[in-house]
């Protein structure tokens, strides 16, 4: 799986357009592409930013092999100086990005392609299968973290995932988002990450009764004792032999350093509630409760709103696969070409009849503004990649869209940070990505910068994503532009 060549992981049209720009065009001609999204999945306050080391994994092997241009050559659409030109095809580019685990908005650009056209056009389906999935992921699992209110949630969807790929890079995107663990083994090997789980109903099933099963599970782990108390009789078989097995562990001096039991089935209010207070009243307060069953963030903060008796929850299909929102509308658009006369980028828009589709033009870069009292975020400006601020300047912010809406910041009261990092100069890689634990106490910190009101899963406060006045200045003049030619015709 972390072998494969991937050169040829793109869409069709991104191989015919290479071949225009190589028949007709400049191919050597450097351009702009941005990354970005349109909207927060699961109507969160924002989403979380994850992918850019499989981004880099697959820049650092883009090369086309034999196999490919033969390939190639069998579809009959593409000539065969083009194929032969494909030979000596390597990334020379620059690419800017968001590190992983950032916490980000709608429209702000995630990875950032400064490259020769037919470069930066053939890397679109592939940034964007990398960017669009994980980020998905991590950001669901924020949402439900954030419903168990400090409680352990681990990653139990592989056996859902839609194929090996989604279940393994989703558990990575996962424990960015806030996962404690994973079930996924090829997961915790690949990245490091712990890897947590227990036992089936068919372990219990196997032997003759529950509590054999039980006692020979306990003697395997002792130190990992977490059993499953549902296959019979929650209540009038499972918790009891639970116990059972506990005060046998205690009186033999065996440490009951981890343990507890886990439910997977039934009214998980109820039942947890019950089980608490056996477990109390025998003497294990310390006991967990674990809890499994299609769980997600409604229903966890419902759980929890009922006093459930649950501390660890297995979250499996609605984390692995976003089931409320199962895609993350990333788009890879056309922002800017480098005019080597004048030496400078000249800004392109896209237009469309749907204002949420219209560009923002330019080589950008993304600055994020804190309020220097409390270390939350203000508001992010999107502006030109050259332009510069200063803390100890006033800073005037509006909104682009009603632009009336003003706010103008103080010196001193504020703090600016460059979001976008280089990873590639000159087709080198110049960023170490993270270890994922590290990403994912990185991604916590990130969280704690929202205000409440931006966490909230329903209705969340809109975090806003502003213009510079240069900026927006240039979209206005394109827009006008382009009406004034559209009417001419």
């Amino acid at each position: 799986m972390n072998q494969r060549h991937m050169t040829l992981l793109t869409d069709l049209y991104e191989l015919t357009m290479m071949q225009g720009y190589y028949e007709i065009k400049d191919a050597n001609r450097t351009v702009v592409f941005d990354a970005f999204f349109r909207t927060n999945p699961s109507g969160n306050g924002f989403s979380i930013c994850a992918g850019l080391q499989q981004v880099i994994e697959y820049v650092k092997d883009l090369v086309f092999t034999e196999e490919d241009i033969d390939y190639l050559r069998t579809l009959g659409i593409f000539q065969e100086n083009f194929l032969e030109g494909l030979r000596n095809f390597r990334f020379t580019g620059d690419i800017h990005a968001i590190p992983e685990g950032t916490v980000v908005f709608p429209r702000e650009p995630l990875v950032k392609v400064i490259a020769p056209i037919m470069q930066a056009q053939l890397m679109e389906a592939a940034i964007l299968n990398f960017v669009n999935h994980q980020s998905l992921i991590a950001t669901k699992t924020a949402r439900i973290v954030h419903a168990a209110k400090g409680d352990g949630i681990m990653e139990f969807g592989l056996r859902r995932a839609q194929g090996a790929d989604a279940g393994v890079y989703g558990a990575r995107a996962a424990m960015i988002g806030g996962c404690i663990g994973t079930s996924n083994v090829l997961t915790g090997q690949m990245f490091d990450v712990p890897v947590k789980g227990t036992h089936a109903h068919s372990w219990i099933m196997s032997f003759p009764d529950e509590l054999t099963a039980f006692r020979a599970y306990a003697k395997l782990y002792p130190s990992a004792c977490i059993l499953l108390v549902d296959t019979y009789d929650t209540l009038g078989s499972g918790v009891p032999n639970a116990i059972r097995v506990f005060q046998e562990m205690r009186s033999r001096g065996i440490p009951l350093t981890f343990y507890g039991i886990r439910l997977d089935s039934g009214d998980l209010a109820y039942l947890s509630k019950k089980a608490r207070k056996m477990l109390d009243e025998a003497g294990f307060p310390d006991a967990v409760i674990s809890a499994s069953n299609d769980l997600d963030e409604h229903l966890i903060a419902s759980l929890k709103n009922q006093g459930a008796a649950i501390t660890s929850w297995g979250v499996g299909t609605n984390l692995i696969t976003s089931k409320d929102n199962p895609s993350f509308n990333g788009v890879y658009k056309l922002a800017a070409i480098y005019d080597e006369k004048s030496g400078t980028f000249i800004p392109k828009i896209k237009l469309s009849e749907n204002t949420e589709k219209i560009t923002h033009p330019g080589n950008k870069a993304v600055k994020r503004i804190y309020d220097k009292a409390n270390g939350k975020i203000i508001a992010d400006l999107i502006c030109f990649a050259d332009e510069t601020y200063r803390e100890d300047e006033p800073l005037l912010l509006f909104d682009p869209v009603e632009t009336w809406k003003k706010t103008l910041l103080q010196p001193g009261t504020f703090t600016i940070r460059d979001l976008m990092v280089p990873v590639f100069r000159k087709g080198k890689c110049v960023y170490d990505s993270p270890k994922v634990m590290d990403i994912r106490a990185y991604c916590q910190h990130e969280q704690e910068t929202l205000w409440d009101e931006s966490r909230r899963l329903v209705n969340p406060h809109e975090v806003h994503v502003d213009l510079s006045r240069k900026l927006w200045d240039c979209r206005q003049e394109l827009l006008s532009e382009y009406n004034r030619t559209d009417g001419a015709k």
